[in-house]
């Protein structure tokens, strides 16, 4: 059964990514939104956790949510792909089932 998780808080400020990717299963798909694109930049204290955890699991960003809060896609962790709102929703078709990290 495939999951799709996502996760729209801070990594720093909650700990719902590192909550996440602990419990996602390989192969696992998993999404950050709103202020969970945070998640998503290179530089930060999390991005060698977010670069471990792609062995296993695909690692998707809202674009619209990156573009919200300032950041542009050359800021993302390579590995990570960069999706519109149709692409959010053909993840949750193409899952099984949804997760909300909170």
């Amino acid at each position: 059964m495939s999951t799709l998780h996502t996760v729209n808080k801070s990594p720093f400020e909650k700990t719902s990514l590192d909550v996440c990717l602990s419990h996602a299963g390989a192969g696992a798909s998993v999404l950050l939104l709103e202020d969970g694109v945070y998640g998503a930049t290179k530089g930060t204290a999390v991005e060698t956790r977010v670069k471990q955890a792609l062995d296993s699991v695909k690692l998707f960003v809202l674009g619209p949510d990156l573009k919200a809060r300032g950041l542009s896609e050359d800021r993302v962790i390579e590995g990570i792909s960069v999706v519109d709102y149709a692409g959010f929703v053909d993840l949750a078709a193409e899952n099984d089932k949804v997760q909300a990290w909170l």
